[in-house]
This record gives C-alpha cells, sequence and structure tokens, in this order.
C-alpha cells in the first residue's frame, strides 16, 4: 500500500482493502501459528510489563512468550537493559517469576553468577576450562526502551526503533502523563480461543449493542458519530464520544449514567428541555465545566488534554495484539498472546489503570469495579466458562469473553468460508491483511 505510514486513512472505508479471506485455518492450525511466531512475533516490540516495576537496582520483569522468556532489569545507572532468561552455560531458565537481585542471577543448576549487567561474573572450577570464561561470556541482549510507562522489547535486532514501530500513537497521546498511571486491577486470563479473537473484537464496534447493552447510554456506539481510523501499520482506533447514543433510550425512570456524570461535575442534569438537548449541549457543558475546574477538584492529568481527550473514549488498536482503552481519568490495557503449544488456545492480559487524583483513595475501574487507588497484585486465572473470575463478571471484557469459545468452534464449520463484513468492520479485514504481509515477508522466493 502506498501510503506513509503516519497517514491515516478512513476506517469504514472497504476500498482500501485488497480483499484477503479471513478464513478459519489462520485460527486453527498449528502451521499457521509456526510462521505467525518465525515472521510476526519474532519482528514487532512486545510489552514487558510498567516502568514502575522496576524502582531499585536489580529490580526485574519476566516476561515469558510462547517457549521465549525475557526478562527486563534495572541497571546501576537506572537503565533498563533486556536479557534472554537463559544461562549461557547449559541453557537453564535462569528465574521464574519477576523479583530482585542484589549480586545478580545465580543458575541453580551449576551455580554460574550473571551480573546485572549480562556479564559472566563466576563460575565454579574456572580453571577446569581452556580459558576462564568470567568476563568473557554475556547473557543474550534484546532491544528494549520505554514509551507511556511501558516497557517494551523486541527479539528483532533489525526492527524499526520502538517510536517508528508505534506511531502515530505516542504523538496522539502526548498528552496524556501515562507514566503516573497507577494499576489498580490486574489479571491473566486463560481463554480457550486463539488470539485473534481479541484483535478482531476490538477493531468493531458492531457487536456493542448485542454483546454490551450497559455501554450506548454513557458512549455514543453509532457508527455515523465515531470516528474510525486505520494505519498502514496496522495501528487504528474508534473515537466515540462520551455521552448517550441518541438511537438508545433507558426505560422510563430508570437512573441514568449521563446524569450522574454531569452531577459530578456540578451540572444540573434537569436544566434541559429534552433528552436530545441534555445529551448534545450537556456533552458541550461537560467538556467547558472540566475545563473551567480540573486543577481546583485535584485533576491535573487533564492539563494538557484537548477537549476530545476531556470527554471522548479513544478505543485504540496497537497491532497485533495489544488495545488501550484511553479515557479521560482510566486507561484499560488489553492485550492477547498465544499459548505456546496450543493455537485454540491463548492468554488474555486486563489491567485497568487510573491517573491520580487528589483525594481519590477508590476509583472506577470500568472493568473490575471500584479499587482502591494502589498497585494491584497479579492474579492469574482460568476463565472457565466465566466462573473462573468473578472479579470481573457482567463487565464489558467478560462479556466478550463469553463469546471467546462459540467463535473459536465456529472457525472449525465447512459453513464457514469468510467473514462478511459491513463498513465499520472494515479494520478487522486490514488487520488480517497486515498480518498476512509480515507471514509472506517471511517466505524466501
Amino acid at each position: 500500500m502506498n501510503v506513509a505510514a503516519d497517514q491515516v486513512m478512513n476506517g469504514r472505508d472497504p476500498t482500501i482493502l485488497r480483499g484477503d479471506p479471513i478464513t478459519g485455518d489462520r485460527y486453527i492450525c498449528s502451521d499457521f501459528a509456526t510462521k505467525e511466531w518465525e515472521h510476526l512475533w519474532k519482528k514487532i516490540w512486545h510489552v514487558a510489563g510498567r516502568e514502575n516495576e522496576l524502582q531499585q537496582t536489580g529490580d526485574f520483569i519476566v516476561h515469558n512468550f510462547m517457549k521465549e522468556s525475557v526478562m527486563v532489569v534495572k541497571q546501576e545507572d537506572g537503565t533498563l537493559k533486556a536479557f534472554y532468561n537463559v544461562c549461557g552455560h547449559r541453557g537453564l531458565r535462569l528465574v521464574s517469576e519477576s523479583s530482585s537481585v542484589i549480586d545478580g542471577f545465580h543458575c541453580p543448576y551449576h551455580g554460574w553468577l550473571w551480573g546485572i549487567d549480562g556479564a559472566l561474573k563466576n563460575v565454579q572450577d574456572p580453571e577446569d576450562f581452556p580459558e576462564n570464561p568470567c568476563g568473557k561470556l554475556k547473557l543474550g541482549q534484546l532491544r528494549c526502551k520505554t514509551w507511556g510507562g511501558f516497557v517494551w522489547y523486541t527479539m528483532d535486532d533489525d526492527a524499526p526503533d520502538l517510536f517508528d514501530y508505534l506511531s502515530p500513537i505516542p504523538e496522539l497521546y502526548k498528552n496524556y502523563p501515562l507514566e503516573t498511571l497507577v494499576r489498580v486491577f490486574w489479571m491473566r486470563i486463560d481463554l480457550p480461543t486463539n488470539w485473534k479473537f481479541a484483535t478482531d473484537n476490538f477493531s468493531e464496534s458492531y457487536h456493542t449493542r448485542t454483546t454490551h447493552p450497559q455501554v450506548p447510554p454513557w458512549i455514543d456506539q453509532d457508527y455515523w458519530t465515531s470516528r474510525h481510523e486505520i494505519w498502514s501499520s496496522g495501528h487504528g482506533r474508534t473515537v466515540q464520544p462520551m455521552r448517550p447514543s441518541l438511537s438508545d433510550r433507558l426505560p422510563a425512570g430508570q437512573i441514568h449514567p449521563f446524569d450522574q456524570i454531569l452531577e459530578y461535575w456540578a451540572i444540573d442534569s434537569s436544566q434541559y428541555d429534552d433528552f436530545e438537548t441534555k445529551v448534545m449541549q450537556g456533552w458541550l457543558d461537560l467538556k467547558a465545566k472540566k475545563r473551567a475546574t480540573w486543577r481546583a477538584r485535584g485533576y491535573e492529568h487533564y492539563s494538557e488534554m484537548n477537549d476530545e481527550q476531556l470527554t471522548d473514549s479513544l478505543h485504540t488498536v496497537i497491532f497485533p495484539n495489544i488495545t488501550i482503552s484511553f479515557l479521560p481519568d482510566n486507561i484499560i490495557f488489553f492485550r492477547t498472546e498465544p499459548h505456546p503449544d496450543d493455537p485454540e488456545k491463548c492468554f488474555f492480559d486486563l489491567w485497568c489503570m487510573a491517573f491520580p487524583v487528589d483525594g481519590l483513595d477508590v476509583v472506577e475501574s470500568i472493568m473490575a469495579g471500584q479499587r482502591p487507588m494502589e498497585e494491584a497484585s497479579f492474579i492469574h486465572r482460568d476463565f472457565d466458562d466465566g466462573r473462573g473470575v468473578p472479579e470481573i463478571e457482567d463487565s464489558i471484557v467478560y462479556q466478550d469473553m463469553m463469546l471467546a469459545r462459540a467463535l473459536q468452534q465456529g472457525m472449525h464449520s465447512a459453513g464457514y468460508k469468510d467473514s462478511n463484513l459491513a463498513g465499520q468492520e472494515t479494520r478487522v479485514r486490514f488487520f488480517h491483511e497486515v498480518l498476512n504481509d509480515y507471514l509472506k515477508a517471511g517466505v524466501k522466493s
């Protein structure tokens, strides 16, 4: 496609598509998963964790991805280095989970000691080697960089710079103080579906009225009021006003979430003559009120935000497997990663993060209800048809997950040949076309 990397395209325009079919084999076949590992996952940038997990020298994050394992370590000078989590002696994994070390990484097999800089510091019986390996051997190192308080690494020495890879995402969200975010909920969920289920799902909101009836009363899901954007890299987003859809009405007498939002910001929700006026003018009044009172109310993270960022939902997919919902007060991070052995399973990461607000000790996490304003402990669960994750039951993401098994089963059917997509689902097929480009680039002619 002859389009500049940072040039935005209309994400509702099917004419930008080649028309590559989305066939079931890409969700179920081990051969396809092997191609993804070789030509996709080894080429992109991955998120290892959050910078605030690495406070002191020797703190490290372990990120296991398929059959590989990487650790990112805080250095004495405050920089970060990433290494393959494997001893250079006989190949044993050095550590199993994120933690901290003082003198370095001790291999539990033969006692080799690797410094936090990756250099070999000590071995048993050094005189028994043709040449003392200490100071000469180093752990395999990977490129590592940070953006938005997230720690990234890539296994490809020739991959583009992180900021080139992410473009235009860092520029779009430069007004958000992402480094200050507090992760108030942190869960990894085992799902019985291929990892692409999530990117497909988060690349459209066509399913919202059916799957998430609680959303239209507070986020306008109408495709004609939303802005659908896509970039040649595969990144894309849907920008939607955080106001009720005029196409959906709650039953009379039911407390409206938009009324509650207006009242929280000292806007009288009863002042408007009718529902349409309340929705449209109230949304504008909310922008103005936030702009006028944020400092007095302790909402320091609003200081650089524009009017859109103050009141809208910017639901952003970073190719291939990360989705971040940028909301005025919350950031929700979603990620799927493939199972190392079974293409019909994946791991789903859910991080609910909130910006600190003066005097606010409890926050609404969106997906997991009210949570203390503090870093959460890690939870790993099996979805178990919804029974394994009571903390997020009936949330938006839970409702998505409840569809996962049936979607995966449908990929096996002879009755499924390709997706028949609406204009607002253009980004779904575009994602698969970019994925195909990665796989084709790895095939030698």
